[in-house]
């Protein structure tokens, strides 16, 4: 590694930092349709979102990249990011860590990122290129689909604007993947899009599954909406067996995903031959569709080194998925090409072009995937293998059930025969011996001999609660190991011979991790030496992690902490506030302002940035583009209409409003021709605010809530923490009468120092005659939340105070404890004035506590330490 190289740098770890936190400020710059598309599938804003949190984040920046980065291709990105340039002009003098650290912007190096901007850009494609990694199991056929989904009412509803897609191409790399993708035709649209758009949705969609070969792709030359789902072998170009004409001859393509990876550094290596090459007439179809958005599942097709041969060719034949996309690319208009795989890792090197990656470590530590326990065996023969797994996988789960399902151990053997004729024997002896019946077990090898279609249908229903499939616990396999097999009641995995391909066993390995049920589970991994050394690799070249890592969830004093209710569930009682709104009109009697003079048009204004040279080290030029733009063009009676049409109001009163105003109608015409979203931010407001009046008027309904709901399908919750900042109902320093005024958990896992003090101060404190810790506890797991109106997204969210205390004196305090950064946050004060309004219409105490007050002071004693201030009322 050269000086100076932090082998730890990943750019989409710094895309996501630079996200996160300026999320609301981002959000707030996109289409209304978008913020409504992501309010639907945020955990937070929707209780009831189906996407899980990998998902979200996924989608969040696939958004991103579109909305606000404007499609830009990776290498522009990061040449914006790593000089302080555009949108990161002042939000890049930080990166983020590997471990969440924040350093100074001096690390990475310059000349570390300069090597990088270099090969980013020397292998960059015609066209945006993107990665998306996450883990098996995290659901990326569902995450592809939505992204499709957003395409399509983004693309509806802006059908001129470039950055959407009008068409999807999704790519599977064989036929097993490609029959899992059958999930984005079948597919419950609304789970992750709002139901009255879902029906827009199904009134446009056409999807075409190209499973056949010779199968005619039947797509309406410049049609819109469609959705082709085929594998590459169904639309990749062959060579021709006949001289072609010169009309025939087809342009190569360019370029390469992978050579900067692989250290590859001949110009020539990507040189197209003289051979040529023939497109079938599902490729021509293709090349007639417009802003075609192509989807690469399974990006990877197979781990490690597999997977330079799958995304780039390096011989004569030219016929790779690469090459195919870079065909189409030529011959149509391709807004991006959008890959799903399940490492952002190639022999232990991060891809060039990934954008976001959740990594199988973060997916076992979080839960969104079964823990694993990889257990080696050396100098042990196949029968002694079989019965130390067998024995060992029934003490383990023998007898219990997850959500109604048995669970299930897949043993692969090398080869059909030995399957058949030597390992059921084996296996039905081991059976007998600990009273286990010979029907729980499954042939399943691929030769109709010995698998018949009884044993396909209990294979395809090994998850289906009281079927035949789900008594069947012993799975004998043949190689079943690549993408597309899922089984949720997997929990073991036994390879003991050693496959013809290394990365078998990190395929076969993964397919037991699979999350079943809300509680963190550990699946067994049965290996012999070999193989397991060969897992080890596999893990160091594809997720940059080894065997250890899985059992070692970090490198900080973080550990993991089992937290569970303690009755009796308590309760309070609060007040429901909303707002009622009501509409009166009033009679237009004056001129209305719409103030165009005085307003700040440039943040409509298009930019283009140029710098002169690469090799130079010249200024950035910018220069409006606002000729580019296809704005719609207003008369003044198709303003009048435009304006009669929104508001629901005459067509001769708004012609009326337009020409008496104080602007004056040319005015409002050059203004909004100019910008049409002038119409929308000044002139219909103006015009709504002259025609009515708003009043609102302040409800409420007394809510009992619960503090802590019993966890679902499961003892207990989980909760991450540094040791030094957790407190349980057994804590030796407490009084017996003082424990008995808080823990409805028998667990307190706090963020920082300030809250554990303030928690501290309370609970010793005579003033004090109960006190909960209710931080901790957010989405469905306690009733306790606060909705806030957030300033920089737009949005209607929840906010869920730190603690509620109830005195002695019979009041309720409802307590937040923040940093002192934090106290006069935009968000903080919209979170504040909410829990403010709630605490006076409950007759209760909202305080707010900054951190360094709690620090140095008596709370309970000193009135002067509630920073900013304290809302007093009387108890209800």
């Amino acid at each position: 590694m050269p000086a100076g190289f932090d082998p730890n740098f990943s750019f989409n770890e710094q895309l996501w930092y630079y996200y996160s936190t300026n999320r609301g400020k981002i959000r707030s710059r996109y289409n209304d349709l978008t913020r409504k598309f992501l309010a639907y599938n945020d955990g937070e804003e929707n209780p009831h979102a189906f996407l899980r949190k990998p998902q979200f984040e996924a989608l969040e920046m696939y958004v991103f990249v579109k909305e606000f980065m404007n499609n830009k291709q990776v290498y522009e990105m990061f040449d914006d990011w790593r000089h302080r340039r555009d949108h990161f002009s002042d939000a890049s003098y930080y990166s983020i860590g590997k471990g969440g650290q924040i350093r100074l912007f001096d690390a990475p190096t310059e000349k570390q990122t300069d090597t990088l901007f270099k090969q980013m850009k020397k292998y960059r494609e015609s066209y945006p290129n993107y990665i998306y990694a996450l883990t098996m199991g995290l659901g990326k056929t569902i995450l592809m689909a939505t992204c499709i989904f957003y395409e399509f009412l983004l693309a509806k509803k802006y059908p001129r604007d470039k950055r959407f897609c009008h068409n999807a191409l999704v790519f599977a790399p064989d036929k097993t993947v490609l029959q899992s993708l059958r999930e984005i035709m079948t597919f419950d649209k609304t789970k992750v899009v709002p139901p009255e758009y879902a029906r827009v949705l199904d009134s446009n969609i056409k999807f075409h599954f190209l499973d056949e070969a010779g199968t005619i792709l039947h797509t309406i030359d410049d049609s819109d909406f469609n959705i082709i789902i085929s594998n590459t072998q169904k639309i990749i170009v062959k060579k021709k067996r006949k001289e072609s004409t010169p009309t025939e001859t087809l342009f190569a393509g360019t370029g390469s995903l992978l050579s900067a990876v692989y250290g590859a550094d001949n110009d020539d290596d990507d040189a197209w031959d003289d051979t040529t090459l023939m497109d079938n007439q599902r490729f021509k179809k293709l090349c007639r569709l417009p802003q075609l958005g192509v989807y690469v599942d399974e990006a990877h097709h197979l781990f490690g080194a597999d997977l330079e041969k799958q995304i780039r060719s390096s011989g004569a034949n030219k016929t790779s998925l690469r090459d195919t996309i870079n065909l189409l690319a030529e011959n149509t208009s391709i807004v991006a090409c959008y890959n799903y795989t399940g490492t952002p890792y190639v022999k232990n090197q991060l891809l060039p072009e990934v954008v976001y990656a959740y990594g199988l470590r973060e997916s076992i530590w979080n839960g969104f995937l079964k823990d694993a326990d990889p257990i080696g065996f050396e100098n042990v023969k196949n029968e002694e293998f079989l019965t130390a797994v067998v024995r060992t996988f029934w003490e383990r789960y023998g007898g219990k059930t997850y959500e109604g399902l048995n669970p299930k151990l897949a043993i692969y053997a090398s080869g059909v025969e030995e399957a058949a004729t030597e390992v059921k024997p084996v296996l039905e002896k081991i059976l007998a011996d600990l009273g286990i019946p010979a029907s729980r077990i499954l042939l399943n090898v691929g030769d109709a001999k010995y698998t018949k279609n009884d044993d396909i249908r209990d294979f395809n229903n090994l998850d289906v609660p009281s079927s035949e499939g789900n008594e069947k616990q012993f799975i004998i396999l043949v190689e079943k190991g690549k993408e597309g097999w899922n089984c949720r009641s997997l929990f073991g995995v036994a390879l003991f011979r050693s496959p013809k391909s290394k990365i078998f066993v990190l395929q076969a390995t993964m397919r037991c991790l699979r999350a079943i049920t809300d509680e963190r589970l550990t699946a067994a991994v049965f290996l012999s030496k070999e193989n397991y050394d060969t897992l080890d690799d596999e893990l160091h070249k594809n997720f940059n992690m080894e065997i250890k890592d899985i059992k070692n969830p970090s490198k900080d004093d973080r550990h993991k902490y089992q937290v569970r209710v303690l009755p009796p569930p308590r309760t309070i009682t609060l007040k429901r506030v909303w707002h009622e709104y009501t509409l009166h009109e009033k009679e237009y009697s004056e001129p209305v302002d719409f103030k165009l003079a005085d307003a700040d048009f440039s943040k409509y204004a298009s930019i283009m940035y140029e710098r002169d040279s690469l090799a130079l080290d010249t200024s950035v030029k910018e220069k409006n583009i606002d000729h580019f733009k296809e704005n719609m063009r207003y008369s003044e009676f198709s303003l009048a209409g435009e304006v009669a049409r929104y508001l629901n109001i005459s067509c001769i009163l708004a012609a009326r409003i337009l020409r008496e105003s104080v602007d004056g109608i040319d005015t409002v015409l050059e203004a909004v021709n100019r910008y049409n979203a002038v119409l929308d931010d000044y002139i219909i407001p103006a015009v709504f605010h002259a025609l009515f009046d708003v009043t609102s008027e302040l409800k409420t309904e007394d809510k009992e809530l619960v503090l802590l709901h019993e966890p679902k399908d499961a003892g207990y919750y989980e909760f991450s923490a540094k040791d030094d900042l957790v407190l349980t109902n057994r804590y030796p320093g407490f009084k017996p009468e003082e424990i008995a005024k808080s823990f409805h958990a028998d667990t307190y896992c706090f963020d920082s120092k300030p809250e554990k003090e303030c928690f501290m101060q309370y609970i010793t404190s005579g003033k004090v005659a109960e006190v909960y810790f209710t931080g901790m506890f957010t989405s469905n797991q306690g009733d306790l939340s606060v909705h806030y109106y957030d300033p920089e997204s737009g949005r209607i969210r929840q906010y869920y105070p730190d603690f509620l205390a109830k005195m002695t004196d019979g009041s309720y305090q409802l307590i937040e404890v923040k940093g002192d950064n934090k106290i006069d946050d935009t968000v903080v004060k919209a979170k504040q004035t909410a829990a403010e309004e709630m605490a006076v219409a409950s007759g209760i105490k909202y305080l707010m506590y900054a951190g360094s007050q709690i620090m140095s002071s008596h709370i309970l004693d000193d009135s002067e330490s509630v920073y900013p201030r304290t809302i007093s009322c009387q108890q209800s």
